[in-house]
């Protein structure tokens, strides 16, 4: 069960690490000038991108352990033991991930406050 959560994350990771790193390889000093540019960016928006992919990588890992808890039910072949330690996974994940959804709604409504409190 550990080995196959630490796995996923792992491959995950790799995948995030490779793909930034080829994506790294092509920039140059004038793409940074024409293409990022950084200051026509709103310091707001980029705080609720952050917190939009944060969430979106969060919510994830908590349908992979619900996922992971309904296999581990699965496979119990009736042992009461493993289906009690399934449900509390797959508990433990749907309350993640409702914590997941209500700290993304507040944080969404706090920054659509502040967009419309400073006149943007």
């Amino acid at each position: 069960m550990k080995n196959l959560l630490s796995f996923a994350l792992i491959s995950m990771g790799g995948v995030l690490l490779f793909g930034l790193q080829a994506h790294a390889l092509d920039v140059g000093v004038d793409k940074i000038t024409s293409q990022i540019q950084l200051s026509a960016k709103d310091p707001r928006e980029i705080v609720a991108r952050i917190i939009n992919t944060a969430m979106m990588f969060l919510g994830i890992i908590a349908v992979v352990i619900i996922l992971l808890g309904g296999f581990k039910w699965m496979t119990a072949a009736g042992n009461e033991e493993k289906v009690s330690e399934a449900q509390k996974l797959m508990g433990a994940g749907v309350i993640g991930l409702v914590i997941i959804l209500a700290s993304w709604g507040i944080a969404s409504f706090v920054l659509n406050q502040l967009i419309n409190a400073t006149g943007n």
